[in-house]
């Protein structure tokens, strides 16, 4: 009996933490259009989401591509297809392990900065001063966050695509001799527009998701510096679970469009 009862209890819990996330996001529906829009937060996030994670999203994109060549290069050599290397990694980055990877990644890094950072205010009572100045402090601090992560995910996605099959090009033509021709144009025939312009599409859908969730966490934390460490945590590990049940379902959506 206490184990129903416990499981009752998350259950409840559940609900009403995602009917508290929905009206936080249509919150950000009603305030995105509102007067005055103020670019250089907008800038200064875009800078911090997508300049400051250009390296880590550059070492990973470059390693996750030569590791994946190195992988079906092996396979695909006990069924004399090595040239199908190129194209396998194509299809897999763009559909897949770029724009997943790359919504990890910043979850990991600006993520967690975004919940510390208002947790921070919210404990400090930095928020309600803004409130107290007359500046709404959604406004001002959460749209820029998400706005700039719905934009700057989509462009590391392409930045993580383009390295990572250029890891995969130095590991399959340098290091286990496949024929570069084959190895290039098979991957022009199978990479489609499509292919790509869904995986960055699912990268514009986890930007969003990450900093709104991140942004929710931060912004409803209490407690003091404890709750602020709660609420980076629960950042993280959300938006990452949550990037990986959506994917699930954008991928089936995404594929049956194609096939019409």
């Amino acid at each position: 009996m206490p184990f129903f009862i416990r499981l009752n209890s998350i259950a409840i819990h559940t609900i009403e933490e995602l009917g508290a996330l929905s009206k936080f996001g249509a919150t950000f529906f009603r305030w995105i259009g509102q007067k005055p829009f103020r670019w250089k937060n907008l800038i200064d996030q875009m800078n911090v989401i997508g300049v400051d994670s250009t390296p880590i999203i550059l070492l990973v994109s470059l390693f996750t591509g030569a590791v994946f060549a190195l992988q079906t290069g092996y396979a695909f050599r006990l069924f004399n297809a090595e040239t199908l290397v190129g194209s396998t990694v194509g299809l897999s980055l763009t559909r897949e392990i770029a724009p997943v990877f790359a919504a990890l990644m910043v979850t990991a890094r600006v993520g967690s900065a975004m919940a510390a950072e208002l947790g921070t205010m919210r404990v400090t009572e930095q928020i309600d001063a803004l409130e107290s100045m007359a500046v709404n402090p959604f406004h001002y601090l959460v749209i820029p966050r998400i706005v700039g992560a719905t934009v700057m995910v989509p462009l590391l996605t392409g930045l993580f695509n383009f390295v990572g099959f250029m890891g995969a090009y130095m590991v399959g033509v340098g290091l286990l001799g496949i024929p570069e021709g084959p190895f290039v144009s098979r991957a022009e025939y199978y990479v489609d527009n499509e292919d790509l312009f869904g995986g960055l599409f699912k990268a514009a859908v986890f930007g969003f998701l990450l900093a709104l969730i991140s942004c929710y966490q931060g912004y409803k934390a209490k407690g003091g510096a404890a709750g602020v460490g709660r609420a980076t945590t629960r950042a993280v590990v959300v938006s990452s679970v949550t990037i990986l049940v959506v994917d699930y379902f954008l991928t089936q959506w995404i594929l049956e469009l194609i096939e019409k």
